[in-house]
């Protein structure tokens, strides 16, 4: 499938579109309490780098974002993968390793050499590709540790 990924803002109606069915996933496999979903508000942030994947069309069908960790919370200095998802219609077309892809050089030339991720033991195609794309399980950190439903990743960019 013909991508591409950039650099948009999180509030428009099609990115909308995607992060309510990205919320609406993760309600129906985990409680309300083991939902760490970013707002668009918080989307929004200084420093927040948000990745929309388009297809050759124009359609938004995936989204990711960047949330540099505060400094004195990591070295090196770490950022944090939040809100990826794709559209269950263009799942299988490489649209989630474009998009991590992405985060991840853009997160690098911005001088982070650490990233980090949560997901949950019920997501098994995200916890095989993030294996098959190089991260590790680690620790819990932050605001995931003690979570039932929380496993966390990272990997040296």
């Amino acid at each position: 499938m013909p991508l591409t990924v950039t650099l948009e803002a999180p509030r428009q109606s099609e990115v909308d579109a995607l992060l309510t069915l990205s919320g609406e996933f993760a309600a129906a496999l985990y409680p309300p309490e083991s939902n760490f979903l970013l707002s668009v508000d918080e989307l929004e942030a200084p420093g927040v780098l948000f990745f929309v994947a388009r297809t050759a069309a124009g359609a938004a069908v995936g989204t990711a974002a960047v949330v540099p960790l505060h400094p004195g919370d990591a070295a090196p200095p770490t950022a944090e993968l939040k809100r990826m998802f794709v559209h269950p219609d263009a799942r299988g077309e490489g649209v989630a390793g474009r998009l991590l892809e992405a985060a991840e050089s853009a997160a690098s030339a911005g001088g982070i050499r650490r990233m980090v991720l949560e997901t949950g033991p019920l997501h098994v195609a995200a916890l095989a590709f993030y294996r098959a794309h190089g991260y590790v399980e680690i620790p819990q950190f932050g605001q995931y540790v003690g979570g039932e439903f929380s496993v966390c990743f990272g990997k040296d960019l």
